[in-house]
């Protein structure tokens, strides 16, 4: 149970953005202090010499910011395993009437777990983004009236 590190694999094109700002994203999201057991440790992982060069030269970036040490290991990915379906996009499957919409679009669970709009959903439903964003973006989801009205009310209970 222990010999694994719970993270996420980002597919990017390098002609939208950069490791070095997906790096900046990392650090400015996440709070590296603090020891961690592997399951949920801070770890980045790298594909090439250039990534574990910007990876290892952010890391020593921030420490100085900081003034502390951080425990973010960074090693070589050798495998990547997916989680179990129903670990993908975990708040969103708290909400049924979100969720049903969206597995009625991709009625295959990997076209749902690599849906950006059911990543999106679940990112509003967390709690993660504004009133103003939902409302430009909404209507790409491809969701029933009833949906629309559901996720619209849970980003208002946020008070964003």
């Amino acid at each position: 149970m222990w010999d694994h590190s719970e993270c996420i694999q980002i597919d990017y094109d390098p002609n939208q953005i950069s490791y070095c700002d997906l790096l900046d994203i990392f650090w400015h999201h996440h709070s590296p202090e603090s020891n961690r057991p592997t399951q949920y440790m801070s770890l980045i992982l790298y594909e090439s010499d250039t990534e574990k060069e910007q990876a290892i030269a952010t890391k020593a970036r921030q420490e100085e910011k900081k003034n502390s040490k951080l425990y973010t290991e960074i090693k070589p990915l050798t495998k990547f395993y997916l989680a179990e379906a129903y670990h993908h996009k975990y708040y969103l499957q708290l909400v049924p009437e979100l969720k049903g919409d969206l597995r009625r679009t991709y009625p295959e669970v990997e076209d749902f777990i690599n849906s950006t709009a059911a990543a999106r959903i679940n990112g509003y439903v967390k709690g993660l983004g504004t009133m103003d964003e939902l409302i430009v973006e909404i209507g790409d989801f491809n969701l029933s009236e009833q949906s629309n009205k559901r996720l619209l009310n849970i980003v208002e209970g946020f008070g964003r």
